[in-house]
Order: C-alpha cells, then sequence, then structure tokens
C-alpha cells in the first residue's frame, strides 16, 4: 500500500482521510489539535445542498458600506486588519461581475448535487448512517419585502432544479408552531439536512479511521522538504513524518501551509460564532435560516446551536462575543420562547476563498502534493464529495466531474 499524509483533522481531512483507507491507501492523518477541534466542533450541522449562491454578487456589493459602520451586522470587519483584507477583498469583487457569477454558480451546483450520493456512500461504509436528521430546512421573512430581497437565492435554486417550497407564515408555523407571528413567508428547502452531532461526527469516523489501520497523529507542521520518495513533514517538537503523497486540508490554516512550499492562495478566514443551548425551551424538527438578520438555529448537540454572520479579523485577534450575543437576539425574537440561560459561546474560523468555490486539486508546483480547502461554510456539506473526489485524484483515477472550476491556480 501507499503511504499518504493527510494535514487537517476537520470534517474535510477525516473523511478523505476515510475513503484514501477505502481506496486501499495507508494513511497518516495530522492535525496541530485533536481530531474536529477547529471549525468542525462548532459548524452550523447542516448539509445545505441549497447554499451554493456566491457569496460576492452585486446585490450584496450595495450592502457592504453599511457593514462598514455597524458593528452588530451580518458582516464585521475590523478597522486594524483591513490593509491586510485588501488584496482579498479585491478579488472577492472580482468575484461578483455577472458573468463569473454565473460560472459561479454552475461550479457550486455540480458540487452540491452530488452530496447526497457522495454522504451516503460515506456514512453506509463507515456505520454511520443514523447521525442525520432529515426535517430540512426553513427559510423565514417576516414579509414580502425580505422575500424578494432574497429572490437572487431563491431563482438560483429553480434554475438548478433544487427542490424548495414557499410557504404563507400560518403553514410554517404548522411545521415549527413555536415560530413567532411576525413570519409572514417561509421556504422549506426539504434536502437540507442536520447532522446530530457534527463534532461526534468526525470523532466517529476517526475512531473507524484508526481501527482499521490509520494513525492519527497530534503534531503542528511547520515545514516540508522533498524526500526522494516523496515530502519529509517537519513538524514544531522536531519530529519529522515521511510520506509519499500529501494532502492539505487544514481549513483557515492551509495558506500557511501552502506558503512553505512556494503556493500563494488568497485564503482568509471568516470568523464564525455560535451559542449553544442546552435547555432551550423549544423544540424545532427543522433548521432556521432568517437571511435578513444574518442567522441559523439548528437542533443539534442535544440542544439548539445559534450561529451565523461574518468577521473578518484574521486568525490571530481574540474573540468579540458580542457577535455570538447579537445572534442570540435574533433568534429570540424568531421563537419567542426560546430560553437562553443556558448557554456556551464559540468561536471558529471558516476558510473563505474570494470566490466561493473551494481548491479541490492538485497543487499547480509539485507532483503527489493535493488541496482541499476553502470550503467558507459548506465544509460539512461538501466533505464527502471532496473526499471522493481527492481519492479519485491521488489513485489516478478520473474524477466525475470537471475539476477545473476548482483548480489551486485559477485566482
Amino acid at each position: 500500500m501507499s503511504q499518504v499524509a493527510v494535514v487537517g483533522a476537520g470534517i474535510v481531512g477525516v473523511s478523505i482521510a476515510f475513503e484514501l483507507q477505502r481506496s486501499g491507501f495507508q494513511v497518516v492523518l495530522i492535525d496541530r489539535d485533536a481530531p474536529g477541534r477547529g471549525a468542525s466542533y462548532g459548524n452550523m450541522a447542516s448539509i445545505a445542498v441549497t447554499e451554493f449562491l456566491p457569496s460576492s454578487r452585486p446585490s450584496v456589493w450595495s450592502k457592504i458600506p453599511f457593514w462598514l459602520i455597524d458593528p452588530n451586522g451580518p458582516v464585521s470587519f475590523r478597522p486594524g486588519y483591513m490593509p491586510k483584507l485588501m488584496p482579498w477583498f479585491i478579488k472577492f469583487m472580482a468575484a461578483g461581475l455577472p458573468s463569473r457569477v454565473r460560472q459561479i454558480e454552475a461550479a457550486g451546483a455540480v458540487l452540491c448535487k452530488r452530496v447526497h450520493e457522495d454522504l451516503s456512500a460515506l456514512l453506509k461504509s463507515a456505520g454511520l448512517t443514523d447521525v442525520l436528521s432529515r426535517q430540512g430546512c426553513l427559510s423565514l421573512y417576516s414579509d414580502e419585502a425580505e422575500f424578494r430581497a432574497d429572490w437572487d437565492h431563491i431563482d438560483v435554486l429553480e434554475r438548478f432544479g433544487l427542490a424548495h417550497e414557499v410557504l404563507d407564515g400560518n403553514a410554517a408555523r404548522e411545521l415549527e408552531p413555536g415560530l413567532s407571528k411576525t413570519i409572514g413567508k417561509a421556504v422549506l428547502f426539504p434536502q437540507n439536512l442536520s447532522v446530530r452531532n457534527p463534532y461526534e461526527l468526525v470523532t466517529k469516523f476517526c475512531e473507524r479511521f484508526e481501527a482499521a489501520g490509520g494513525e492519527v497523529l497530534r503534531g503542528e507542521v511547520v515545514d516540508f522538504s522533498k524526500a526522494s520518495a516523496g515530502w519529509t513533514i517537519h513538524l514544531k517538537d522536531g519530529n519529522t513524518v515521511r510520506s509519499g503523497q500529501l494532502v492539505l486540508c487544514a481549513g483557515a490554516y492551509t495558506g500557511r501551509l501552502s506558503a512553505k512550499l512556494g503556493e500563494s492562495i488568497p485564503l482568509e478566514t471568516e470568523r464564525g460564532y455560535h451559542t449553544q443551548l442546552s435547555e432551550p425551551g423549544v423544540g424545532l424538527r427543522h433548521s432556521l435560516i432568517w437571511p435578513a438578520r444574518a442567522f441559523m438555529v439548528t437542533p443539534t448537540a442535544g440542544g439548539l446551536r445559534v450561529g451565523g454572520t461574518v468577521e473578518m479579523a484574521g486568525l490571530d485577534a481574540a474573540p468579540n462575543y458580542q457577535r455570538a450575543k447579537v445572534l442570540v437576539r435574533h433568534a429570540e425574537f424568531a421563537l419567542p420562547g426560546l430560553q437562553t440561560s443556558r448557554a456556551t459561546e464559540w468561536m471558529g474560523h471558516r476558510p473563505a476563498l474570494p470566490d466561493t468555490l473551494p481548491i479541490i486539486g492538485p497543487s499547480a508546483r509539485h507532483p503527489g502534493v493535493f488541496y482541499a480547502t476553502g470550503h467558507g461554510h459548506l465544509g460539512l456539506t461538501y466533505a464527502a464529495t471532496t473526499a471522493r473526489l481527492i481519492a479519485d485524484l491521488v489513485g489516478g483515477r478520473v474524477p466525475p466531474i470537471d475539476m477545473a472550476p476548482y483548480r489551486v491556480d485559477r485566482f
């Protein structure tokens, strides 16, 4: 069997390691932290196949000036970080040109249309088919004006044939009686599933991976050097790991690793916040999104999780938990019976590329090196599909889709 090192043990990394192992490779999985303790620990537990609309588009551009001056808005920018962010932001604006938006939509739809098939196969092979809740997601609107403001999202679903159903407020409350009477309209996304506990999903994948002979190694990767038959991976503690091939999937930290290989990736972190309510006092069957207020509520991890918004402040700044508190206030407005006294707050780093599409594919500089990063809000959604595609590429097989839109050197 061939040796492959997978760097990054979030949901994308463990899915890749498990899939490579199933394909006959000997795999070592390396992370600076315990598996699943990064963004995968606190994501919103959603298999969100409807959420591939590019973040950069003309309807978003008009809102950016207001976000810049609103500390409680859906997107927050730390002023001191703006000079470092500008090169990424210029690429972000370029990705929103109308012709480019249509290309990005199409590439996102290709991935999302594979998600259920690939996820079902991966979960079945791991014996984890019971981890999903299949009730779907409700997108909420207070009135017709809010609904029309979200029309570009609904339009893209209609163009690509993704299931959705428009409901009035009363029909939405029949599905979720706890919803506020201020909700005048909703859209049901029946294909958007939820994971009962995303952190446990990562740990269970790791257990099965190790039971089948895989190795999980905790250590911070600080450099790489070319070896006679592959690569030497240098860890911060002075130890080294030798591997024939590398897969770099360390989320928002992948850009620091690719720089060690002389390969620049415009990867930023969209810092996301959540509040986990252990005794919410409200039961939900569906996850909820309210686009105008930029928050989501998901039944997961034994309670309700409230999350959303974006903070652009880099990898090193301290958390601003006021962002999490704002989200809870929004959730209380949607769910008047919500109890928030038993709560824990969390902040994590979503890996964000300017065009919203992930990088999935080989290095443009080094044979035997592959990238799987930049999944943004869709790491959990795309994980199984990414694992399938990377396993094909590492194994020398032709993937079932055109990989050009996801190449590392597209920027």
